[in-house]
C-alpha cells in the first residue's frame, strides 16, 4: 500500500482543478517517476479528513496527520499490482470496494492512433489482429491513460504522451477515456 500524499502538486496543476482532478494528476505524476513500460497501477481513492478522523495512526504512517490546506481532499492508496496477463476488463470485473472508498483510479499505457487514421482501420480484425495493426501504424502514440472515478460518478481523465512527457502537456478532461471510466465505475456497482 503507497500514498503519494508526500509528492508536491504537478506544476500543471490548475489551482481551481477539483479534487478528483488533483489526484488523477497526482496519480499521473506519481507514474511518470517510475518511467515508462510499466504495468497497470489500481489506486482506492479515500477522503483524506476522513481517513485522519478514523485512523490517525495510518494518516501519519502516510504523511497526513496535519490539515494541509494546499494538500489533496482526495488521497490515492496504491492497490496490489494488477496480474499480469489478465485482460485488463476481467480484473475489473473482480473489484468490490468497502464503503470507506470513495474512488477508485487507474494508471496504464497503450497505443494510440489519431482521430485521422480511424478511417483507414481494416475491418473484420480480431482485438488481436487490431492491436497488432495499430502497433506496426506510423501515426501511433504511446500514452499512459489516468482515469478516475467517484461513487457519486465524477469522473476525470489524464493523458500523457510518450513523445511529450512532460507535466505540462498532460490532458485533462472527464470524457477523454469513457471506456475506462465505466468500467472503473462499475467496480462500485452492488
Amino acid at each position: 500500500m503507497l500514498s503519494m500524499s508526500n509528492l508536491s502538486p504537478s506544476p500543471g496543476t490548475p489551482m481551481a482543478a477539483g479534487p478528483l482532478t488533483r489526484a488523477v494528476l497526482e496519480i499521473d505524476e506519481y507514474a511518470s517517476t517510475l518511467g515508462w513500460d510499466k504495468p497497470a497501477r489500481l489506486f482506492a481513492l479515500v477522503d483524506t479528513a476522513r481517513l485522519r478522523r478514523s485512523e490517525p495512526g495510518l494518516a501519519n504512517q502516510l504523511g497526513l496527520d496535519r490539515d494541509d490546506a494546499g494538500k489533496s481532499q482526495l488521497t490515492p492508496i496504491e492497490q496490489d499490482q494488477v496480474p499480469a496477463g489478465m485482460p485488463l476488463d476481467k480484473f475489473l470485473g473482480t473489484i468490490a470496494w468497502p464503503d470507506a472508498i470513495v474512488g477508485c483510479a487507474l494508471t496504464v499505457e497503450r497505443l494510440m492512433l489519431p482521430p485521422s487514421a480511424e478511417a483507414s482501420v481494416p475491418e473484420g480484425l480480431s482485438d488481436k489482429q487490431l492491436a497488432k495493426w495499430v502497433a506496426g501504424h506510423p501515426d501511433r502514440q504511446e500514452v499512459r491513460l489516468t482515469v478516475g472515478v467517484l461513487r457519486d460518478g465524477s469522473r476525470e481523465s489524464a493523458v500523457r504522451l510518450r513523445e511529450k512527457d512532460s507535466s505540462s502537456e498532460v490532458l485533462t478532461g472527464a470524457t477523454l477515456v469513457p471506456g475506462l471510466a465505466e468500467a472503473l465505475a462499475a467496480t462500485f456497482l452492488d
